[in-house]
């Protein structure tokens, strides 16, 4: 029975990964923040197929949170690790609070990593079962301005876990990225970006979060190292691969942007 730990579970695209992994039946431990909506999660993804759900409150943004998660889970089987947990922040570098530029990085990033070097060891002894899945972002692309830090911490993501990947690929340990675009979840709101052009605009299409965990969901299983669900971010990725750097950077600054 393998087990399945997911960060930022309680929502969103989290919660939607936990029902795919629910469904596949693995046995899952669901981390966040608030321990009461864990516990309905939890709920439902035993309804769902899960052997167990098991709930662990953590806040990554806290400096000595991944260690204490890690800790909670001593003598525990885990043959994967699901780092989604994040968010974003919208609006000019210089204005947006450096506190929260700084949580984004440790949530985004560096939580990210000590999670996975602490637990690497457990999941490669896992073998065939063993697998890490990253929520990265079309975002990982390219340059964003008015969402620099977090378009920056998911390019990170995304090199990181291609990196990891080729380092792993002889040892049966499966490293994929899932870059979504823009997606219904609770990030639109966190990231105070209810006015941004990028859920308004008409050419880019905003996906459930059921069809962007699905589709991670489904990539992790086969191996894949990068995953774009929907054709127009697929495209959209290609294009900025092609194009100029600067002429990206401007593109995607007229979409962040409040209005």
């Amino acid at each position: 029975m393998p087990t399945a730990l997911i960060t930022g579970a309680s929502v969103g695209i989290g919660h939607e990964l936990a029902r795919q992994f629910a469904r596949a039946g693995y046995a899952l431990i669901l981390t966040a923040r608030n321990r009461e909506k864990l516990g309905e999660v939890a709920a439902e993804m035993k309804s769902l197929g899960a052997p167990a759900a098991d709930v662990l409150t953590a806040d990554l943004a806290d400096p000595a949170g991944p260690q204490h998660l890690v800790q909670q889970l001593e003598g525990r089987p885990l043959d994967v690790l699901v780092n989604n947990a994040g968010f974003g922040a919208i609006g000019a570098f210089a204005d947006i609070d450096l506190p929260r530029q700084l949580d984004m990085i440790r949530v985004n990033v560096t939580s990210l990593v000590e999670l996975t070097h602490r637990l690497l060891p457990r999941i490669a002894a896992a073998g065939k079962d063993g697998g890490i899945l990253n929520v990265a972002s079309t975002a990982s692309f390219q340059p964003g301005p008015f969402m620099a830090v977090y378009y920056a911490t998911k390019a990170f993501v995304l090199s990181f876990s291609e990196a990891l990947a080729e380092e792993l690929k002889k040892t049966g340990v499966r490293v994929t990225a899932l870059c979504p675009g823009p997606t219904h979840s609770e990030f639109r709101a966190r990231a105070k970006a209810e006015n941004s052009g990028i859920f308004k605009t008409s050419f880019i299409p905003v996906a459930s979060a059921e069809a962007v965990a699905i589709a991670g969901f489904r990539a992790f299983r086969r191996g894949k190292r990068v995953v774009v669900p929907g054709v127009v971010n697929k495209i959209g990725v290609t294009a900025n691969r092609l194009a100029p750097r600067t002429f990206a950077a401007k593109v995607a600054g007229k979409i962040n942007r409040n209005k």
